[in-house]
């Protein structure tokens, strides 16, 4: 995959912000709102986000890590906003809105039940899995953006997809078929 962020970290402090959001800003908002699971409190902490990035773009002096960085903004403005107020949470069940990085939505019976799976997941096993399925991350990175080791995070990818087959009923079927 390529990094939608130019290499040519030399330029201007605009150019470079500019660059950020038109590179980056989609996948944001998809990791936001999973992590969310509600549009308009994934579109404000997008925008602090690209706020605080704004405010600490001279810091970022490689391409390569634009994302992680970027990534870990957000994750910090989202862990902040639990500190600030109490939020009032709302079970949505109802992930027929869930953004993707093409025009259209999969609405098929399939992609309705992934999701719902993957909602089930504990937050520890989501994240990661997101973040490598949506946001594009390899493991190292990953580990980056949440602040634990490569090992850990193999382990939680493992976890989470083990679960997902069972939420999905693919293991049980497995058995069945090797009973048989």
């Amino acid at each position: 995959m390529t990094n939608p962020v130019s290499q040519d970290m030399q330029r201007t402090r605009q150019e470079k912000y500019e660059i950020l959001i038109e590179g980056l800003s989609a996948d944001l908002y998809r990791y936001a709102y999973w992590m969310c699971r509600n549009r308009m409190q994934a579109e404000e902490l997008v925008q602090e986000t690209f706020l605080r990035a704004w405010k600490a773009i001279d810091s970022l002096r490689q391409a390569d890590s634009a994302k992680a960085w970027l990534f870990t903004i957000f994750r910090r403005e989202y862990a902040r906003q639990f500190e600030r107020k109490k939020i009032e949470i709302v079970e949505q069940d109802d992930l027929a809105e869930l953004p993707t990085a093409k025009a259209g939505l999969d609405t098929s019976t399939e992609a309705f039940v992934l999701r719902r799976a993957l909602v089930k997941l504990p937050i520890e096993y989501r994240e990661p899995l997101v973040l490598q399925v949506l946001g594009g991350f390899s493991c190292d990175e990953i580990a980056d953006t949440l602040g634990i080791s490569s090992s850990a995070v193999m382990t939680r990818l493992f976890r989470s997809r083990k679960q997902m087959r069972e939420l999905l009923g693919e293991d049980s079927g497995r058995r069945n078929e090797v009973g048989a």
